[in-house]
């Protein structure tokens, strides 16, 4: 990929570095980047006439010394990330250092067009940008489906392509788009539990189950973006029983868990729980509650055992509405030493806002590789070109 402007090799390194650290003194710069002043003034010059770096105000030390601090200029933009679920629709905006600029939240009261909800958001946070210097670079859409090239074509995904298209031809840039658990676990990479680890897995479990997997820093897809969708596993398998299509999704989803507690339910314990969030509430004080959470932690630590059994992640992070409670943790963990090998397990450090996180971040993460001319490997794109 060729950078949209002919930066020097000296001045991406100082864009790179100022994206990843935020404003810093030119002294830190040249000492993270062991750049000579000659070098370091050249490379900042050259970004602050292109508008992509700017002081951003004066530092004094303990000795009285001044030095000047360096970000990021209004020539470098930012980019939104879009949460397109089910139940909701999130969006964040972000310049290409990370810091958060704008931010919406909706929730849909019924399950309702994407396309419709997610323009209506991007609209209202447009406003919010109204009149902020420098160009929006891309849009990141994470949805609850495969993402790949290969299909996008398929009839029961033609309302996100027709998303897609809109939102490109309405705001003229690259539209990324990436399945939510994958966005998740970008989120617990970069931001999250998962922080300093090149490999791990996050899974998700909630109304649905999912697994995003991170090998060597990166995003793992499989062959057909399909890598992940652990709710496809044969569920049940035995010599009398044939697997049934998401199967194993359906009886770990938050759905099943209920009504199993529910036909269980001791007459003297009042009315069953509702929700999920009910039943953890009451299992501090109701035996068996409790033993329904145990129960599920221990089918989760299962599949969890499955996991682990076929990728080794060296740690889970357990996310989704029910998988990050707390109360779930040790029993996986101990689910999981038993059936396969000891493996840290870890609760998500986010609650609903992790998968509009790993969206900005991918946004914000193609946004600068096309200013460096850095190649990057969205699961699709539309760039109109």
């Amino acid at each position: 990929m060729k950078p949209s402007l002919p930066l020097t090799v000296s001045a991406r390194a100082v864009l790179r570095t100022l994206a990843a650290s935020g404003p810093v003194t030119r002294p830190q710069l040249s000492q993270t980047l062991a750049f000579s002043k000659p070098t370091m003034s050249a490379a900042v010059n050259e970004l602050e006439a292109y508008g992509l770096v700017a002081s951003h105000g004066i530092a004094r030390g303990a000795t009285g010394r001044t030095a000047v601090i360096y970000g990021l200029g209004p020539e470098a933009g930012h980019a939104i990330g879009i949460d397109a679920g089910t139940t909701h629709v999130h969006a964040v905006a972000s310049s290409l250092d990370g810091a958060r600029i704008a931010e919406i939240h909706h929730d849909l009261k019924s399950p309702a067009d994407p396309v419709e909800g997610v323009n209506s958001v991007a609209d209202r946070l447009m406003e919010k940008l109204d009149g902020r210097p420098g160009p929006l670079r891309a849009i990141a859409v994470a949805v609850p489906t495969i993402v790949s090239a290969s299909h996008m074509g398929l009839s029961r995904l033609h309302r996100i392509t027709d998303l897609v298209a809109g939102l490109r031809e309405r705001f003229q840039v690259p539209i990324l788009l990436e399945n939510n658990v994958n966005c998740a676990a970008l989120a617990e990479l970069h931001h999250g539990a998962a922080q300093g680890r090149e490999t791990f897995a996050f899974l998700q479990v909630g109304v649905r189950i999912g697994l995003g997997i991170i090998i060597n820093g990166r995003l793992f897809r499989g062959a057909n973006g399909g890598a992940g969708e652990i709710g496809r596993l044969p569920f049940p398998w035995s010599a009398t029983t044939n697997p049934e299509f998401e199967g194993l999704e359906t009886y770990l989803g938050s759905a099943q868990l209920i009504s199993r507690c529910v036909r269980e339910w001791p007459a003297g314990e009042g009315a069953p729980p509702a929700s999920a969030e009910e039943l953890f509430a009451r299992a501090a004080t109701s035996p068996h509650a409790m033993a329904c959470v145990t129960r599920h932690a221990t089918d989760i630590g299962r599949l969890a055992a499955a996991c682990v059994g076929m990728l080794d992640p060296g740690l889970i992070v357990l996310g989704g509405g029910v998988g990050q409670n707390p109360l779930m943790l040790d029993q996986v963990g101990r689910t999981v030493a038993e059936l396969a090998w000891p493996t840290e397990i870890r609760v998500s450090e986010f609650s609903v806002r992790g998968t509009v996180q790993g969206a900005v971040r991918l946004a914000v993460d193609f946004s600068l590789g096309a200013l460096l001319g850095e190649e990057r490997h969205p699961a699709f794109i539309l760039t109109g070109e």
